[in-house]
């Protein structure tokens, strides 16, 4: 529905000048109370979904990661000769690390001060706080020998090849002693993706163990296993995966160090530690979380039917708006997160009476939690496009208008521009990539050497590893990128949206603001609402010289906004003021004469609505009568003074 504006409607202000000021059509303020009112429903969908998004997180989720990175990441033994395990350079570095640092974090048997704690059904308390569920795993996979081809010069050197990992390349045979799991490739039907790791993508299965409840028989198995060289050449990588809970704040900590064996040999280590809410109704506030999870339902349900009502009302026309994409993605979205939200809840469950029934097994809380951390991800792109929604509701603001107008009409500037740029960019990330690739950690891969320019726009860069990995063609690089890139191409693309702004901008000036139309619904609503309050008279209780009183009174405040010079009825200026205004009547006259469209001003402003290119230069010729109207008045402030 287009909307109207009936004609301008002059008002008298304190000089006798009308000043035209458009009146908002009853379908326009139908149009405006029905967008206020969507937004106001919409905010409050908004709240709810931000409670139940912040209600997700907490700070005690980052400080129990840090103990956690702390323990296990960063903190040596003497028995495993100061090896961390971000220091792990080689296999005999995992045993040391795996016979130390590791077991002394999962069992806490002993307090500070050496007295030997009283452990309830042989269970650990890391930190005496955090309660290991059931016990560890670690997991290994392997690929075959001969998976990778040896030159004919070298093949009477080397009988063994073992290459990177792949899944096909997969060992699944048993080996060593072939009596026991950790001998034998298990397969594992997990709802766990795959980890991607440095090295490659791993599968779920492999030669798995875990570890007994006790520290000491823990340490007699992996002494067992290292002397029967568990590990071989083939391993490519290693995963020790377990799980903790905190009482005190209702928080699951899932954790998962990963040490890989790449084909050039070495170890790339990582880890991964998620806190996370699992079990999610304890406390009073968790019950109002489920309440807002009620409401959060009812609204998507409710934007659901109007989604499908308006789909089969416009058809194909529906899908040409990007707004109707927008709320699309949003209750796909929602949809999504009320199905795991059901899903998470049940499997929690099933997962803890097996836990509670059989504690020297492993539960698998990570697939759970890297499931949450998608989710979380999941929530937090849709509570961004929620916000961005906003805009809908507030286009009809000049501002706004004014910066999706900016950018719609450069599009095809700044696509033409992105065309060059990326030409530019692409060219020197392939030459990064080349020349310092070997060397340099930023341009080791061309996704580095991407995110490493982007950097370099934004002023962090290293110039020195470059240099050093190149002497010439280094400072060669870095200054002809950052001229071309940083001091030409992007000053080219600010000078786009610049004078495309200033276009809109002066385009926009002439054209009538609605921004008045609105405060002046909201200012009659508000009476209203104080009417019915008896706060305030109505209209029809006023008498009518409390009304005029209130005209003289809106007068005189309209002509203190113009700052008109006020001349008393004594004085001689109004004699020498006729001059000038017949001199202006006369301008009127030719500019009428300019404007066929103008002639006929009463008739314009009597009919019911007029075209947006007469409103247009309408406001053009009140614009130049208050011009006229300011020349007069400073001609007249300055007789004044004189005498």
């Amino acid at each position: 529905m287009e909307p109207r504006l009936l004609a301008p409607e002059p008002r008298l202000s304190g000089a006798g000048v009308s000043v035209v000021q458009p009146r908002p059509s009853c379908s326009k303020e139908l149009e405006l109370k029905t967008t206020l009112r969507e937004l106001l429903i919409y905010i409050v969908f908004l709240t709810d979904l931000c409670i139940l998004t912040f209600g997700m997180v907490s700070t005690d989720m980052y400080y129990l990661n840090k103990v956690m990175s702390h323990l296990f990441l960063e903190t040596s033994s003497p028995e495993a000769g100061g090896i961390t395990f971000r220091s792990i350079g080689s296999i005999v570095d995992f045993w040391k690390f795996a016979e130390g640092p590791l077991l002394d974090g999962l069992y806490w048997d002993k307090w500070y001060n050496n007295m030997t704690l009283t452990i309830q059904k042989n269970s650990s308390h890391i930190y005496y706080e955090n309660l290991l569920l059931g016990v560890a795993q670690i997991r290994q996979l392997k690929v075959r020998n001969g998976t990778c081809s040896i030159y004919p010069y070298f093949q009477t050197l080397l009988k063994e090849c073992y290459g990177k990992y792949r899944y096909r390349a997969e060992d699944r045979s048993a080996f060593g002693l072939k009596n026991g799991s950790e001998w034998k490739y298990a397969s594992i039907s997990s709802l766990s993706p795959w980890y991607w790791g440095y090295a490659g993508l791993y599968s779920n299965g492999g030669f798995i163990f875990t570890l007994p409840k006790s520290k000491q028989e823990s340490v007699e198995k992996l002494v067992f296993l290292r002397q029967n060289s568990w590990l071989t050449r083939g391993t490519r990588v290693v995963f020790i995966d377990f799980s903790l809970y905190n009482a005190n704040i209702n928080l699951f900590c899932v954790i998962r160090l990963v040490v890989e064996f790449p084909a050039t040999g070495g170890v790339l280590t990582s880890s991964h530690i998620y806190s996370v809410k699992l079990l999610r109704y304890v406390t009073y506030y968790d019950y109002f979380l489920a309440s807002c999870e009620i409401t959060f339902c009812l609204f998507v349900i409710t934007f659901i039917i109007q989604e499908a009502i308006k789909i089969t009302k416009l058809k194909t026309e529906y899908f040409r708006s990007v707004w109707n994409w927008l709320n699309i993605l949003l209750v796909v979205i929602s949809i999504l997160a009320i199905a795991f939200n059901i899903y998470r809840t049940v499997e929690v469950s099933l997962l803890m009476e097996e836990l509670l029934s059989n504690s020297f097994v492993y539960p698998d809380f990570y697939f759970l939690a890297s499931w949450q951390v998608h989710y979380n991800n999941m929530i937090a792109v849709n509570v961004f496009f929620a916000w961005i929604k906003i805009f809908k509701y507030i286009s009809f603001n000049k501002t706004m208008t004014q910066l999706s107008s900016t950018l719609s009409r450069c599009a095809k500037d700044i696509i033409g521009f992105a065309i060059m740029f990326f030409i530019i960019f692409f060219a020197y990330a392939q030459l990064g990539y080349l020349v310092f690739g070997s060397q340099v950690d930023e341009f080791s891969t061309f996704q580095n050497c991407i995110f490493t320019q982007f950097r370099i726009v934004l002023g962090d860069f290293n110039f020195a590893t470059i240099e050093e990995a190149n002497s010439i063609l280094g400072p060669i690089y870095f200054i002809t990128f950052v001229f071309f890139v940083f001091f030409v191409l992007l000053n080219m693309f600010l000078a786009i949206i610049n004078d495309t702004y200033s276009e809109v901008k002066a385009d926009f000036a002439v054209i009538p603001s609605e921004d008045f139309a609105i405060s002046d619904l909201i200012r009659r609503m508000f009476n209203k609402a104080l009417v019915k309050l008896k706060l305030k008279k109505s209209e029809t209780d006023i008498n009518p010289e409390e009304k005029s009183l209130g005209s003289v009174k809106s007068t005189e405040s309209a002509t203190t906004r113009k700052d008109i010079p006020r001349l008393s009825k004594e004085s001689t200026a109004d004699a020498k003021n006729y001059p000038k205004l017949s001199q202006l009547q006369k301008q009127k006259e030719n500019f009428r004469q300019k404007h066929p469209s103008m002639e006929d001003f009463g008739s314009v402003t009597s009919q019911s609505s007029i075209s947006p290119e007469q409103l247009q230069q309408l406001f053009r010729y009140t614009a130049e009568l208050e011009k006229e109207l300011d020349d007069v008045n400073r001609k007249l402030s300055r007789i004044l003074k004189k005498k």
